[in-house]
């Protein structure tokens, strides 16, 4: 009934893939070339901004974009698994809100310091480079202050925020370290790398890690 249009290396359809697993959701994988036009064209058809992850549930007859928008779909599949959007509202706030933070403040510019080395070097941005390592320092600074004293990123619940901070602290990691000066943080990073769902995650994105132009650090795996 559920189809994936993703990429297993992406780091926002990863963020999906950890809630699939989480809720252990049925669903067809159809992974996705944006280098083919056949395949770029069938996506854009879904969805006219071309980005993946997109789901689609043929009973519905709908396609559903953006990663939150889905994972937050995904809590009326998958039953008896506990919803990664809370129903209580001052808990969703606070989810949502860690959500936000992990998409646009390590995510975002995270790819920009990646996007930059994948330009000519007569095409570099430095300047913008340096405005998204400062984006990180501040965000890390923030997550450092904010995590002191939980489990998970918004409270004793493994949530949304939880599945968009996954992949977006793992590539954060290897452009901007913050294991060594950041202890709580790390300690969650090490808690999220040893979740199943996500562990899971890992492994089947392993085969393009030689696909990402920043040196990966000794991360153990």
């Amino acid at each position: 009934m559920l189809t994936l249009h993703y990429h297993p290396f992406s780091s926002f359809c990863q963020k999906v893939l950890v809630a699939l697993y989480e809720r252990d959701v049925p669903f067809t994988p159809r992974q996705v070339d944006l280098g083919d036009a056949g395949e770029r064209a069938a996506l854009a058809a879904l969805w006219p901004m071309c980005r993946f992850p997109v789901l689609t549930d043929d009973v519905a007859g709908r396609a559903i974009p953006e990663s939150s928008i889905i994972i937050e779909y995904l809590d009326g599949h998958g039953a008896g698994a506990a919803p990664l959007a809370p129903a209580d509202p001052a808990a969703a706030i606070e989810v949502r809100l860690m959500d936000r933070l992990f998409d646009h403040y390590v995510e975002l510019p995270m790819q920009r310091i990646v996007g930059d080395h994948l330009r000519p070097e007569d095409k570099r941005d430095p300047h913008g480079v340096a405005e998204a390592r400062a984006t990180l320092g501040t965000a890390y600074a923030m997550l450092e202050d904010r995590l002191a004293g939980r489990a998970w990123a918004a409270g004793d619940a493994f949530s949304l925020a939880d599945c968009s901070a996954a992949p977006a602290l793992f590539y954060a990691e290897w452009v901007q370290p913050f294991t060594g000066d950041h202890p709580a943080l790390a300690a969650y990073f090490r808690r999220l790398r040893d979740r199943p769902s996500f562990a899971r995650v890992l492994e089947e994105a392993r085969p393009y890690r030689a696909y990402f132009p920043v040196p990966a650090p000794p991360l153990g795996d």
